[in-house]
């Protein structure tokens, strides 16, 4: 068999083989080139969730406790030694990670006092840092840099950040005094300390002035009658002087890992690594860091988002390996005179398939290689998937091989008969078929998915379900056609008879399946897309029960008055929020022997209005909603590991808990798996009613206020919340106390956005897109290679019956009649096992990841059934767009000349 022969073949019928070579093209362009893409979107993610983070939380940080030196060697010496030596310890992977590193040694707090401080009376308590590089990364304003060589009986040298110095009323020549002071505050064994210049950063952003506490800022008095705190630079033979007279000081070594350094497929190596580094810390040391919790997040997101990828995959791949078996099946049959002769003329049983095989190696390798290539020029680091490409190619080019051995040796062979009953041989396969599909669906349940992971067998179970689906419909398709038809002969016009009668005997079984495939795919990452969208709005609604809140610690009763009088705002309740409650079994503080739990006091009236007026769809218990105050126990809503514990120790009916330090008697008057304002893992709370609480010397005050507007300015709210925690600590009864924490401010609208952005969500939206656009157009197109199969024997009736007198009006209403229950069946069950599927997948999917532990809920979609008609009249038209090309290609008057089998 000569290879110019088989050349000649191929040309010949070209536009099969080219079908064949384009589908080949994409399946290898699909395998090579999405997962790079995939890790693209997965490291810009990764960066972004990272970058969002303040850049010292991905610092690792070892501290030792103030001490005096005891070695011989000086103290900044000791810490340059150890400075290498903590790197060359860090497991590779996360040494690997870390791009900048810092140490320092610096002296704990001591009180200065000089003139210009006293100038203004103000109380400062300085610490002395010594750092390498510290002159590179700052410029000097005025004066000079401490001077590194010690000389005895000089004061300490030191030098300020320009704005912090300009706070403290200090310049460059302030004669200070440095040392501990009494039980008076008195400066006791004062040491002369002197500023000798002033300086600038010249990126604030370096990170080398990351160091606890900053050396840019001014630590504000924690409370009445307490100093600031700042630091200042000195030299470091100085620093050695001063260490070795037994001042305590403190060593620190920062190392920060790199967002660029970080891979997102090699994410779990890099928390273990944390893991082992945390572990296998000096004794001698303090540890820091706090990078494994984005990192743990977006790994969780980043697992469920390739285990949902892996499910989308096997649907489109399934989808495509279906069209290429049409593809191969299509080409046969028109060639399959040409086969017959073959063996008419001698040929042995597989000399047909040999030479397809000759013709597909001519064109499969080729479109696979040029696949596999294009697939190499997408974005992003590579995955090992040539073995995929290698025995993606084989398979294809034995496609059509196997499809010629297939045809059968007598030639023509009736296709538009159906039997009433089927052979033994495909019961059987179909039977196989359902009850591997149930077993398999079966183990999904019991089993789950290892997020992160691909099992070839539970991942193929949408597939499988797909088919045993499509199995199902093909063998219900031909009875209400068969129904239909009867009632149709009864009527006048041959029409309706003969386009029922034709579509019931229709050979549709693959492309049915196919269709059903790939519209399953598109329905399944629709009806899972809409799930995870609404279960990020419950999130935000969870999290953010109004159109803002403030949270702080506690705020002046004449805030809410306030903040009604802000522009916009329609309505404010207020929440009060304790963790970490112990339960009393009486009014005196019994202990009830329970474990802590988390207090939540909400005004369940104001509650329900401020969600009414912020359009929340928020369920308040009517216990909340409508208690009032009585004389007994408060009606209470609590999780149901509480109530199991109360009803354990028989104290459902009465018991106490401390808010704020007051005991408030309560009942179990409901249960509930969580509450807005609660985190979404909280297992153990307790939610009383504000609005009913006893009347008391002491109120509860508020923790929380929720308030609902329109256009609400996140920076008005957050100064008048601040305005709020300080009415309230200036006109408390207790002096001293802390300075409060300044509040932060949540609005819904923002919080929704974060939740859909940043993280894994870009490949998460990439599957979703792809998936359904994907399986829409390969549906439409196995719609079209359906249309094709029978074609030719439609042209045939179609020639006949135009020289019986049919017009062409009433062709198109044949065609019609004959396409719409094919289509209609096969867009009505690829829709149903798409909104089928979520309700199988998605508990073992992880969704939930991307919001923030909601867990995902998918239902039924009404536009899905939009889409579901809009969809069916696309494909209807678009199979009749094919059927009328193909019969203006074939020729209508010629075609009774082309012989009896198509």
């Amino acid at each position: 068999m000569s290879v110019g022969a088989a050349v000649r073949r191929v040309r010949a019928y070209g536009g099969q083989f080219l079908l064949l070579a384009v589908l080949t093209l994409v399946v290898t362009l699909l395998i090579s080139g999405v997962p790079r893409l995939v890790n693209r979107l997965a490291e810009q993610g990764l960066r972004t969730q990272l970058n969002s983070e303040p850049a010292a939380r991905r610092d690792l940080s070892y501290t030792t406790s103030p001490a005096a030196v005891t070695s011989q060697r000086t103290a900044m010496g000791s810490a340059a030694e150890r400075f290498d030596a903590l790197a060359a310890e860090m497991p590779p992977q996360v040494r690997s990670a870390v791009t900048e590193r810092w140490y320092s040694v610096e002296t704990t707090e001591a009180r200065v006092v000089g003139p210009d401080l006293a100038a203004r009376n103000l109380l400062v308590d300085m610490g002395l840092r010594a750092m390498p590089d510290i002159q590179g990364a700052s410029t000097l304003v005025d004066g000079a840099w401490p001077s590194e060589t010690y000389v005895p009986d000089r004061p300490i040298e030191v030098a300020l950040d320009v704005d912090v110095a300009r706070k403290l009323n200090l310049r460059a020549g302030s004669q200070l005094r440095i040392g501990t002071t009494d039980d008076k505050g008195r400066l006791i064994n004062g040491v002369p300390l002197t500023v000798t210049g002033l300086f600038r950063p010249v990126d604030r952003a370096n990170g080398i002035w990351d160091g606890l506490p900053q050396l840019l800022q001014i630590i504000e008095p924690q409370g009445d009658g307490q100093p600031f705190v700042i630091v200042g630079v000195v030299a470091q033979s100085p620093l050695n002087k001063r260490a070795a007279e037994g001042w305590p000081v403190q060593t620190n070594w920062r190392y920060r890992l790199g967002a660029d350094r970080i891979d997102a497929r090699e994410l779990d190596q890099l928390i273990d690594g944390l893991q082992v580094l945390q572990r296998n810390q000096p004794p001698e040391l303090t540890l820091t860091q706090g990078v494994d919790v984005p990192l743990r997040a977006f790994a969780a997101q980043i697992d469920a988002v390739r285990t949902l990828l892996a499910v989308i995959a096997a649907g489109v791949l399934a989808t495509l390996a279906g069209l290429i078996v049409l593809a191969a099946s299509l080409a046969t049959r028109r060639r399959r005179s040409e086969f017959a002769l073959l063996r008419a003329r001698g040929g042995g049983a597989t000399a047909g398939a040999r030479r397809s095989l000759a013709e597909s190696v001519l064109v499969v390798p080729i479109a696979a290689v040029l696949g596999w290539w294009l697939g190499t020029l997408f974005p992003g680091a590579p995955d090992p998937t040539t073995p995929y490409v290698i025995a993606v190619t084989v398979l294809v080019t034995l496609a059509l091989p196997l499809a010629t051995l297939a045809v059968p040796a007598g030639g023509a062979v009736r296709r538009d008969l159906i039997r009433v009953r089927p052979s033994a041989r495909r019961l059987t396969v179909e039977v196989s078929l359902l009850l591997l599909a149930g077993l398999a669906a079966v183990l999904l349940r019991r089993r789950g998915l290892t997020l992160g992971e691909v099992d070839p067998l539970l991942v193929s179970v949408p597939v499988l379900l797909a088919v045993a689906a499509a199995v199902l419909a093909l063998r219900a398709y031909p009875w209400p056609l068969l129904l239909v038809s009867r009632l149709a002969a009864r009527t006048r016009g041959s029409v309706a008879f003969l386009g029922t009668a034709r579509a019931g005997r229709a050979a549709v079984a693959a492309p049915l399946v196919v269709v059903v495939l790939a519209i399953g795919t598109a329905a399944f990452c629709a009806v899972v897309a809409a799930g995870v969208d609404a279960s990020r709005e419950r999130a935000a609604a969870q999290i953010v029960p109004a159109d803002a809140v403030i949270r702080g610690e506690r705020f002046a009763p004449d805030t809410i008055d306030e903040l009604g009088r802000l522009p916009g705002v329609r309505a404010v309740t207020r929440v009060l929020y304790e963790d970490d409650e112990r339960f009393a079994s009486d009014e005196v503080g019994t202990d009830a022997f329970i474990g802590q739990t988390d207090v939540l006091l909400v005004d369940g009236s104001g509650l329900d209005k401020v969600a009414r007026d912020s359009q929340v769809d928020l369920s308040i218990p009517a216990a909340l909603r409508t208690a009032a105050p009585g004389s007994g126990p408060l009606p209470a809503i609590v999780s149901p590991a509480v109530a199991a514990d109360l009803a354990k120790a028989g104290l459902d009916d009465s018991a106490f808990i401390s808010v704020q330090g007051q005991r408030y008697e309560f009942r179990v008057a409901g249960t509930a798996d969580g509450f807005p304002m609660l985190a979404a893992n909280a297992r153990r709370f307790v939610i009383l009613p504000w609005q009913a609480l006893p009347t008391r010397t002491t109120t509860p005050v508020p923790t929380s206020l929720l308030i609902a507007g329109d256009s609400l300015d996140a920076e008005v709210l957050r100064v008048a919340g601040d305005q709020g925690q300080e009415r309230y600590q200036r006109d408390g009864t207790v002096t001293g106390r802390e300075r409060m924490i300044g509040v932060t401010v949540d609005t819904r609208a923002d919080v929704r956005r974060d939740l859909g952005e940043g993280g894994a969500n870009g490949v998460l939206a990439f599957g979703f897109v792809a998936g359904a656009a994907g399986g829409t157009v390969l549906g439409l197109l196995a719609i079209a290679f359906t249309v094709l199969a029978g074609a030719r024997a439609r042209g045939q009736v179609l020639s006949r019956l135009r020289t019986l007198g049919l017009s062409r009006r009433q062709w198109r209403g044949l065609l019609l009649v004959e396409l719409t229950p094919l289509v209609a069946v096969s867009v009505l069950t690829g829709a149903i096992v798409g909104a089928v599927l979520p309700l199988l997948l998605n508990p073992v999917l992880g969704l939930s990841a991307f919001t923030s532990g909601v867990p995902v809920r998918v239902a039924f979609e009404p536009s899905l059934v939009a889409a579901v008609f809009a969809l069916g009249a696309v494909a209807l038209g678009f199979a009749v767009a094919v059927e009328a090309l193909n019969n203006r290609r074939l020729r209508l008057g010629e075609v009774l000349r082309l012989g009896e089998e198509s």
